[in-house]
């Protein structure tokens, strides 16, 4: 399929594997271009020497392109940066701060840069910055949220009627109707994370995945609104948060109560009652682990059988 996202990235399928933390690194990226889709490596739970090593071992197993994915409010983003840079990654898609901050330098270095936005306001913000595309991430995606909650539904048309460069839809897309549903919305390409995490490629915790699959409609919500709007399964620690939350109790109550390493000690090391497990909404459709290239494969056939049939 040839599109502008087909054509700006160098790649088969308009399908791209989120850039989750604690799940998305060099054997998942790897396995999503291999399939003919886009694999990024999660640089947001990555110290600058395990990104170097990611990147290093996914060269070596894909000749596809790959990118990284990078959260801007990282501490040690500029040494993330002079990585990337160094390494020559073509594709960057960042995140959880203000593009115009290094969207220059990146095209400086001819990489392609992506913004993740959650409003018309912000996707508008990253076309300014000169970004190439933007993925308009709606309120059913897991991990770090917006705090207007638009579903994608609604997200999608409404920053496709605002800009003009190529939009990526992610949240709640976890199937090839999904796909269709999005790009008759207006977008090019799909960004895909829940699906992925239940993929062996990925590297969160096999508990973790398994909790995936159980869940069920429901089992998701949006919490840490005073601090920073993140989808979660629910757990005991989420469930503490809530009442926290409820209680009104102080945000520096709730920073420590968040604590640090609670994303790794639930999405990494399986810990399910106290860990921080960040999943969408569309974990309830998710019923199996199979290989990412499965997933890439049956979402694009699926995607192509029901647009036959409309």
């Amino acid at each position: 399929m040839a599109n502008r996202i087909t054509t700006l990235f160098n790649i088969q399928l308009p399908i791209v594997q989120a850039g989750m933390v604690w799940a998305s690194g060099w054997k998942l990226a790897s396995a999503v271009s291999n399939a003919g889709g886009l694999g990024l490596i999660g640089a947001g739970s990555m110290h600058p020497e395990v990104l170097q090593e990611h990147i290093t071992k996914c060269k070596a197993a894909t000749s596809k392109p790959f990118g990284v994915n990078l959260p801007l409010l990282y501490p040690e983003i500029d040494k993330h940066i002079a990585i990337i840079i160094a390494e020559k990654i073509p594709i960057v898609f960042t995140s959880a701060g203000n593009p115009k901050t290094y969207t220059a330098i990146l095209k400086a270095h001819g990489i392609v840069v992506v913004h993740v936005v959650s409003s018309s306001k912000f996707a508008l913000k990253a076309q300014e910055a000169g970004c190439d595309a933007v993925v308009a991430e709606g309120f059913e995606a897991g991990g770090h949220n917006g705090i207007e909650e638009t579903t994608t539904m609604v997200l999608v048309p409404a920053v496709a009627k605002a800009v003009n460069i190529p939009i990526i839809a992610a949240g709640g897309i976890a199937t090839g109707r999904q796909m269709l549903a999005a790009m008759v919305l207006g977008a090019e390409a799909v960004q895909i994370g829940s699906r992925f995490v239940c993929t062996p490629e990925a590297s969160s915790h096999s508990m973790f995945k398994q909790a995936v699959i159980k869940a069920e409609e429901g089992d998701t919500c949006l919490q840490m609104k005073r601090l920073v709007p993140v989808r979660l399964l629910r757990n005991q620690f989420s469930e503490d948060m809530k009442f926290g939350e409820e209680q009104g109790l102080s945000v520096s109550y709730m920073k420590n109560k968040l604590g640090k390493g609670r994303a790794k000690k639930g999405m990494f090391e399986g810990d399910l009652i106290e860990g921080e497990l960040e999943i969408g909404q569309v974990s309830a459709l998710i019923d199996a682990i199979k290989p990412a290239a499965e997933v890439v494969q049956e979402i694009w056939q699926a995607y192509n059988e029901v647009k036959a049939q409309l």
